[in-house]
């Protein structure tokens, strides 16, 4: 817990101060807060099966839904689940059941496919229903929000394939009744580690090009 706060308070003075001014050694040691727990962040899967606190949980989920969305459709759903008697049917034939059994919490990200807006060839006209062709952008963008904080307060997380795998996907659909047009793009499963777990370093300046290829 003192790592969440200490990241928490961190945040806020980096978004506070702006981080610009390199003289001001504050906002340096905000942006070194941030970034250690990007770089600290690993997947997670094997845990103590501990119940995750009500408030610790809503901040997981507020930060999925503060990740960028194109034209900010924000086209994400977050189903919380707890009651491990119905993962046998959610997650039937997963060979991730383990990791979903053993952890505090399983968040299923699902995303509207559609949106309900004019067209751009009319925008003062009526609204209609059109597809979302950048749906698994935002999602992917809110998924690594959820992972990210989840590192901030000392908890373990493994994003676990879901959409687009119909063996998968189909029966969390079914199981949680999500409406037709909603697909359910990635499970990810939450808890306190149950070992010692160390970040990969996947920093390769051979990947990286300045100005061209």
């Amino acid at each position: 817990m003192k790592q969440s706060i200490l990241f928490v308070a961190a945040a806020t003075l980096l978004l506070a101060t702006g981080c610009c001014n390199k003289q001001d050694n504050t906002a340096t040691s905000a942006a070194d807060v941030v970034m250690q727990n990007i770089l600290n962040r690993k997947s997670v899967r094997s845990y103590t099966g501990d119940t995750i606190p009500a408030a610790v949980m809503e901040n997981l989920l507020r930060a999925a839904q503060a990740a960028p969305s194109a034209v900010d459709r924000r086209p994400w759903s977050l189903v919380v689940l707890t009651d491990k008697s119905q993962y046998a049917t959610v997650f039937e034939g997963n060979f991730n059941m383990q990791k979903y059994m053993e952890s505090g919490a399983v968040v299923v990200l699902c995303a509207d496919t559609t949106f309900t807006a004019p067209t751009r060839d009319n925008p003062d006209g009526p609204a209609v229903v059109q597809i979302n062709s950048m749906w698994r952008d935002d999602l992917g963008a809110a998924t690594e929000n959820l992972l990210l904080a989840a590192e901030a307060y000392g908890l373990g997380a493994c994003w676990t394939a879901c959409y687009p795998y119909h063996d998968r996907m189909d029966p969390v659909k079914n199981a949680l009744g999500l409406p037709p047009t909603v697909v359910p793009y990635a499970v990810v499963s939450i808890g306190y580690p149950s070992a010692e777990n160390q970040p990969k370093d996947k920093w390769d300046p051979a990947r990286v090009h300045y100005e061209r290829w």
